[in-house]
């Protein structure tokens, strides 16, 4: 190659580098891992990207964490036209190890302990087996927040031999195998040590006390039953290799270019680094892609953790946060970071933000350019489904909650409070979605002091202890609410007008005005309060104190 024409790739090349470098300064953290799936693994037309987990407990939004980073990167890809395989594989050939604190029928599950999680019973007596239970509640999920990946579920994989020529590999290279993962332990491997294991035809568990590979596709084995027999893994899918050779194998397998995990399989020496050693050197393709995602906490509980029965699953987080709320905090947030769930009075400004984001995305918030992009590939990122040529109704989260409490959570009543303001059946279904996760807020979560329930009558009790004075002012302001109509600024004044003219303590007739209406000594801001309400009920109770 002529020098100036490989001075001109070069220099070319230099400028398709720098013009990725430069986009991704506004573009995503998805855009961005898109440009370098593409970049490192060809400009193809298609790819395909990975996640999975082991069903041996509830699967919580922590382990959704990989399956949205993957899902984010999927559109990435889609939106440079590109068409994306998106595997979810179900590890439920995995071993039951442990029962998980939150299960029931402890003592049975005991039992089936060493058997691979398909063949353990559900202890729920919902589903065929334990595995099941927990993928299908998953799966059933996924499709309300926009995913839906392709299921592999890899004991029928194993079972139907489908890896056999990968097994056999890996057996022929079991010394390579045994030298890359002693390279990071402290001790080898005993001499006993398999890269596989098998379970048992008779007890259905990898209680294998002896084994051998016999050459070609045979293993002979011994179980603590006292079973013994020799196999062809071509014909009988009871052998599956350990989780340090099964995961790099499944990379070669599906041709993956991109799969994340967790923080410790990328920790030095952990299952990221020797699996890409043992998938170069024994299955010889190269690696996935992939970075690893830091772990989720519940705000004020700690991290998730299933075997201890510490999670929130996503149908708990659907009983608060709309779907494209739960999408907005995956996609606002870079994976290598750490964020708390919240139920608690931070939820209102999540809400918050996310509409603020939605506004950005429709050109009803003004920003610097740079916010507007960033702000609205989050926005694009978040939608669940087609986006709405018109910005769809903000019902307010926070006022919500107030209007809901004033109907006694009557979610009809409240949605019919802004029936005037509702253009389509698209804002109706809006705003009744988000009236019953704020109603389930209010009963779940809210703080005590933020619930409140409008009175039928005042209190004798209040009745009582209310000095005339009191009682004349709240009279005159009764007289005056229903004489003319009011906004939020003019009726607070109005307030000091009279608290003046009866000459009272201004703390004290808020506290007064607040157990007429709620029975409490703080509320929401009371002028604004009273005219959500309406005057003619406030009216009535302020007349009969």
């Amino acid at each position: 190659m002529p020098k100036k024409r490989e001075k001109e790739n070069k220099e070319n090349k230099e400028k398709e580098d720098k013009n990725i470098e430069d986009k991704d300064l506004v573009s995503h953290w998805a855009d961005a891992a898109a440009d370098n799936i593409i970049k490192k693994k060809g400009n193809k037309k298609g790819y395909v990207i990975a996640s999975g987990i082991t069903p041996s407990g509830v699967v919580h939004l922590g382990n959704f964490r990989e399956v949205i980073t993957a899902d984010l990167i999927k559109r990435a890809l889609e939106k440079r036209g590109k068409k994306v395989r998106f595997i979810y594989s179900w590890d439920d050939y995995d071993v039951f190890r442990k029962v998980p604190k939150n299960m029931p029928k402890q003592a049975e599950l005991l039992k089936e302990l060493r058997k691979p999680v398909f063949l353990v019973h559900d202890p729920f007596d919902k589903h065929s087996n334990y595995a099941e239970h927990f993928e299908k509640e998953f799966e059933s999920e996924l499709p309300k927040l926009g995913i839906n990946p392709e299921y592999i579920y890899q004991h029928k994989e194993y079972l139907k031999c489908r890896y056999a020529e990968s097994i056999k590999k890996a057996l022929e290279n079991e010394a390579k195998i045994r030298e890359i993962l002693d390279k990071y332990r402290q001790e080898p491997w005993d001499e006993k040590w398999k890269p596989y294991f098998v379970f048992c035809e008779k007890c259905n568990k990898d209680t294998i006390k002896e084994s051998e590979w016999l050459g070609d596709y045979k293993i002979r084995y011994v179980c603590q039953c006292g079973h013994e027999d020799t196999f062809d893994f071509r014909k009988k899918g009871i052998v599956t290799l350990r989780w340090r050779i099964d995961w790099p194998m499944r990379w070669d397998y599906y041709q993956e270019d991109f799969e994340s995990a967790g923080k410790d399989h990328f920790a030095a020496g952990g299952s990221v680094t020797t699996g890409r050693l043992i998938q170069k050197e024994v299955y010889g393709s190269d690696n996935p892609e992939g970075f690893m995602y830091e772990w989720i906490a519940i705000k004020g509980g700690g991290q998730f953790a299933s075997s201890e029965g510490i999670v929130i699953t996503i149908p708990e987080m659907l009983e608060v946060y709309q779907p494209e709320i739960i999408r907005y905090l995956f996609a606002s947030t870079r994976p290598n970071t750490t964020f708390n769930i919240s139920f608690d009075l931070d939820v209102i400004k999540i809400y918050e933000d996310f509409d603020k984001c939605e506004r950005i995305y429709y050109g009803k918030e003004n920003v610097n350019e740079k916010e507007k992009l960033k702000y609205s590939r989050i926005y694009e990122l978040s939608v669940v489904g087609k986006i709405s040529k018109k910005i769809p109704f903000q019902p307010s989260f926070r006022h919500l909650t107030l209007i809901l409490q004033i109907h006694e959570l009557d979610v009809k009543g409240a949605v019919g409070y802004y029936e005037k303001q509702l253009t389509d059946e698209d804002d109706k279904n809006r705003l009744h979605q988000r009236a019953e996760c704020a109603k389930r807020w209010i009963e779940k979560y809210a703080p005590e002091e933020f619930k409140f329930s409008v009175q039928q009558e005042v209190s004798s009790k209040l009745k009582k202890t209310v000095h005339n004075d009191m009682k004349k002012v709240f009279h005159d302001l009764a007289k005056r609410i229903e004489e003319k109509q009011w906004d939020d600024k003019s009726l607070h004044e109005e307030f000091y007008v009279l608290i003046n003219k009866y000459k009272l303590d201004n703390k004290e007739f808020f506290k007064t005005a607040y157990n007429i209406l709620i029975n409490k000594d703080k509320g929401p801001l009371l002028a604004n309060f009273i005219l959500t309400i309406g005057k003619h009920r406030v009216a009535n109770l302020f007349k009969s104190i």
